[in-house]
């Protein structure tokens, strides 16, 4: 759970004094235990915690390292790294990352882990390559981000928390998106945002 501990410290505005001092006892432990699983998620832990002058040589280390014999890690490493790149202002830089990131967690069946890296990639002003169904052509970047997040079950303050709109502006997008989407409601969502299958 260090990985999950160390974002979700620096996603919500945690204690990051206390997480330091987590991650260097868990340095000693593993120093001590050579424990591999351990070991990856403090690599992660010290590249996401890193201040933005040695980041890069973190997440660069950590995506050669025993990480890649962790798809799970490695596809986190990759949208921790995406992200990080894109505050920098590096957005055609963070694609790549994004991407692959968005890829593996799709594969492992990580529903929300891929729909944060698709974001994140349509952030980057990236469209997706892949075939959705029409409905989602209709939409707009910011209404499919819409959907997405109440697919995920954000309520329409939530949402509009995230994307710094007001919580009757969300509704109103909503309306607009369900009638592009032939929806009727919030629990059909997912279903009309799955990707149409190649066969």
């Amino acid at each position: 759970t260090l990985a999950d501990l160390v974002d979700a410290a620096m996603r919500g505005d945690g204690d990051l004094g206390l997480v330091r001092g987590f991650v260097a006892e868990w340095s000693q432990i593993a120093a001590t235990t050579k424990a591999l699983e351990l070991e990856v998620q403090l690599n992660y832990a010290r590249a996401i915690l890193a201040p933005d002058d040695r980041a890069e040589q973190h997440f660069q280390a950590l995506l050669t390292s025993t990480a890649q014999s962790w798809p799970f890690f490695t596809a986190r490493a990759q949208l921790a790294y995406g992200e990080w790149l894109r505050r920098q202002s590096r957005a055609v830089e963070s694609r790549a990352p994004l991407r692959e990131a968005a890829q593996t967690f799709e594969a492992l069946g990580h529903v929300r882990f891929a729909g944060r890296a698709r974001r994140e990639l349509r952030a980057s002003g990236e469209r997706a390559s892949r075939g959705v169904p029409e409905a989602w052509a209709q939409l707009t970047p910011q209404e499919l981000q819409i959907a997405e997040l109440a697919a995920d079950g954000l309520s329409n303050r939530e949402i509009g928390e995230r994307l710094y709109l007001s919580h009757r502006t969300v509704g109103s997008h909503l309306h607009r998106l369900f009638s592009k989407l032939g929806v009727t409601s919030r629990a059909q969502l997912p279903e009309a945002l799955e990707p149409q299958s190649d066969t």
